[in-house]
């Protein structure tokens, strides 16, 4: 049994160090080299909508027999298809267009809708002010976002390399935690064997 703890124990803690390590050199890459760390976003977007689309396109394939509407995957999967090819091409300018779109999107919806559920909140009669007041920055960080595309690109860049370095940083706490752990089991299992 000590075996097989010490055989999860060296699996575990490896894949949560080398996830920590990535982690933060990808985090701290985007920080050192911003414009290099951009380029390599631009062609993520294009080579991911690419894979997508192709997967779709083959997922549609195979539901034809079993799903009726398998058409409207395969019309997905060609977009993404298309959208990868053309980002490719016109690369970066289509990606990073993309992503400052995608943003912009993102924040004018999650605005809209906490108007709206600001609004259902006030009828019912519970606080609505807080989120009344994030609708509204929402919207305002759209029309930014929509206004000063290199900013938007910064904000997301730096959220990535934010995210990559909390999440190395806590993987690393994780995998030396693993540590104390495997002791503590380790003499609960020479504990019961005694």
């Amino acid at each position: 049994m000590s075996e097989v703890l010490h055989s999860v124990y060296r699996r575990a803690w490896w894949a949560l160090a080398l996830r920590g390590v990535f982690a933060l050199a990808i985090g701290l890459f985007i920080l050192w080299r911003p414009f290099d760390s951009i380029a390599a976003f631009a062609l993520v977007i294009a080579w991911w909508a690419l894979f997508s689309g192709i997967i779709q396109v083959v997922h549609a394939f195979e539901l034809h027999s079993a799903v009726s509407q398998w058409w409207l995957l395969l019309i997905s999967g060609l977009i993404g298809i298309a959208f990868g090819i053309a980002a490719l091409y016109y690369y970066p300018t289509l990606s990073l267009a993309f992503a400052v779109l995608w943003v912009t999107w993102w924040l004018f919806v999650s605005g809209i809708l906490a108007v709206i559920v600001a609004v259902w909140e006030r009828r019912i009669g519970i606080r609505w002010g807080w989120t009344l007041a994030f609708g509204i920055v929402c919207i305002l960080a759209g029309i930014f976002a929509l206004m000063s595309p290199p900013a938007t690109l910064a904000a997301i860049m730096g959220l990535i390399a934010a995210f990559a370095i909390i999440s190395g940083v806590l993987n690393l706490i994780g995998a030396f935690s693993l540590s104390s752990f495997k002791a503590d089991a380790t003499s609960a299992l020479h504990g019961a064997k005694a």
